[in-house]
């Protein structure tokens, strides 16, 4: 791997690039605090002992790869704080990271994230809605992976576009189990035998997820097991940079070839709902600085009670005086008002909530 340098000599990221090599080498070549996010699939150490087969006999194509197996926990161990070591390094102070894994290694994982620094925010469940039977029938189906998602560190300000994954759920709060199909069917990678590509492959959909409610257009998010590039093709769709590592060449061949074939989306398509505190705060005053209303002009509630608009942008109504929150709550008998959606203005005969101007406001901000 090559690392460029500025004419300051503070090297470059590889962006939207396959790196080939020992993730931990790479890792440790790349330039400190350059990334955003990390997503890592890490080796499962399935300690599988034989071959699998179903109930006719026909083989199951299970992860028995070499680059799953490790002589013992200890040297799984030994791995696991080496590589999130090297990630930890590579992450911005209000980066953060998510790792997923079976019963097998997410437990191992989750302690060694503690150890080292890293401050778990949630676990997530991936619940399986199509899970491969238990074909021995001596378990209970294993229907779900685990995915933590980690800050740096306790305090960092990492991202979390709630409102963004809120509307992804049909306007209801991102819950930390999600339903959602293993990949199958055309999602699926074959490689130039016919055969699954990669043993263990993400649903895009997972990705998409997780990529919406983590990160923001132009982040860079590293994958230090990128297999068959199910994060760069998510990253690149979605206006993110990659940075993927793999030793596999034959992974790395079906990646390239992949993303080659993802097109970006555009830029209306990639915004957000934007969280209301992630807004820019506009004051009321600002609405009758501007000439959108002007003072004496009255204002009305749900219920037609009116209240005029004074110079300093405070109303005053029959009984009543103040901003035009405490108005509403006065008028309401409520202990807090939401005045943005309480009050309308009235313009050729139409009511029109007073949050329309704000919103205006706020769109010349952003432009």
């Amino acid at each position: 791997m090559t690392v460029t340098l500025t004419a300051r000599g503070a090297a470059m990221l590889p962006l939207d690039e396959i790196l080939a090599g020992d993730c931990i080498e790479v890792m440790n070549a790349l330039p400190e605090a350059s990334v955003d996010l990390i997503f890592a699939d890490p080796p499962y150490n399935l300690q599988l002992k034989g071959e699998l087969h179903r109930p006719d006999n026909s083989r199951v194509d299970a992860v028995d790869d070499a680059w799953d197996q490790f002589d013992s926990f200890k040297a799984y161990d030994q791995f696991t704080r080496a590589w999130l070591a090297a990630a930890r390094r590579l992450l911005k102070p209000n980066g953060a990271i998510w790792v997923i894994g079976s019963y097998h290694n997410i437990f191992r994982v989750g302690a060694t994230l503690q150890d080292q620094g890293f401050w778990i925010l949630n676990d997530v469940v991936w619940r399986k809605s199509n899970p491969m039977p238990n074909f021995r029938g001596k378990r209970l189906t294993n229907a779900h992976e685990t995915m933590i998602w980690a800050s740096k560190s306790e305090g960092a300000k990492y991202t979390f576009n709630y409102e963004a994954l809120k509307e992804l759920n049909e306007g209801i709060q991102m819950r930390s189990d999600w339903v959602l199909p293993i990949c199958s069917g055309h999602e699926r990678l074959k490689d130039d035998q016919g055969e699954k590509a990669h043993p263990t492959q993400k649903p895009e959909s997972l990705l998409h997820r997780v990529l919406v409610g983590s990160t923001n257009p132009g982040d860079v998010v590293l994958d230090p097991f990128f297999g068959t590039g199910t994060t760069g093709a998510v990253a690149k769709m979605l206006g993110r940079h990659y940075i993927g590592i793999e030793r596999e060449e034959s992974y790395r061949k079906v990646a390239a070839k992949r993303l080659g074939q993802v097109r970006r989306l555009d830029a209306a398509a990639l915004e957000t709902t934007l969280s209301k505190r992630a807004q820019p705060r506009v004051a009321f005053g600002q609405l009758v600085e501007r000439g959108l209303l002007r003072p004496g002009e009255m204002l009305v509630n749900p219920r037609g009670m009116a209240a005029k608009v004074r110079v300093d942008g405070s109303l005053v109504s029959a009984e009543h005086r103040g901003s035009i929150h405490q108005v509403g709550a006065a008028l309401e008998n409520a202990p807090s008002c939401n005045g943005w959606t309480y009050w309308q203005f009235k313009r050729d005969g139409q009511l029109i909530p007073i949050d329309v101007l704000r919103q205006q406001i706020r769109a010349e901000m952003h432009d």
